[in-house]
């Protein structure tokens, strides 16, 4: 496996310190950065673009989780808390692993174990479709009251407006996404994602039934059951890429 290119974000020198000890085993793990607050680790991680993040959920000012809603592509991400019922409780989907503090060595092992088989299977994790745009692969993080998800883009079967917002539809979750709906089309990938209308977009790998509707329209029925109508305009657009 290629160099894994580490970032570290913990507001303690000495909790940084031990994580790096433990890294000194791993020579396939390369710490490029570090930072002691949100901020900063916000900075880094998009100058460096790693490919793990270590990072502490409670910090002065901004915690963990605020720093994962402000990046557009997450890092395959370990957190590190010492608060195990906290921990617990926050990570309802799809975290890769969160370590107590102190942390001991063989539980960072197995974290890193997990690191390995993620990257293995996501070979397109690191190869960016364009620098503006996500991959299918891309982890996005979402949070929504007291659940957060980390989920995988090419995960999501649709998104839809809800005022200024956005509903984000996967498996049986349908959790609100701070951002307009125009500000998730212009990162995601075109390969998958189609506006399907004014309100919907939808991810082609989710359709099971096309069937023509009224004034040239096309009505789409997802993988969850779920019907959605396609404007006239973008029916002939959706022919198009679909090569109907």
């Amino acid at each position: 496996m290629s160099q894994i290119k580490a970032v570290i974000v913990e507001d303690s020198r000495l909790a940084r310190n031990e994580l790096k000890e433990l890294i000194k085993g791993y020579p396939q793990i390369e710490v490029i950065g570090e930072a002691e607050n949100v901020d900063d680790g916000f900075a880094l991680i998009n100058e460096e673009h790693p490919d793990l993040l270590f990072l502490d959920i409670n910090m002065p000012e901004k915690d963990g989780f605020e720093l994962l809603e402000m990046l557009d592509e997450v890092p395959i991400t370990i957190f590190t808390t010492a608060f195990d019922e906290y921990a617990i409780k926050s990570f309802e989907y799809n975290a890769l692993d969160y370590l107590l503090k102190p942390i001991n060595e063989k539980r960072f092992a197995q974290a890193i174990e997990k690191v390995e088989e993620k990257l293995s299977k996501n070979t397109e994790a690191t190869t960016k479709e364009n620098t503006e745009r996500l991959t299918g692969n891309s982890q996005i993080f979402i949070k929504d009251g007291e659940k957060c998800w980390l989920i995988k883009v090419g995960d999501i079967s649709h998104f839809e407006i809800v005022g200024n917002y956005t509903r984000v539809f996967f498996q049986d979750e349908k959790p609100m996404l701070y951002k307009s709906l125009n500000q998730v089309e212009e990162k995601l990938p075109e390969k998958y994602f189609f506006r399907a209308n004014r309100q919907q977009i939808i991810n082609t790998n989710f359709i099971t039934n096309v069937v023509p509707w009224f004034n040239g329209k096309l009505k789409l029925t997802m993988a969850n059951g779920e019907e959605i109508e396609v404007s006239r305009r973008q029916s002939y657009l959706f022919k198009d890429k679909m090569s109907l």
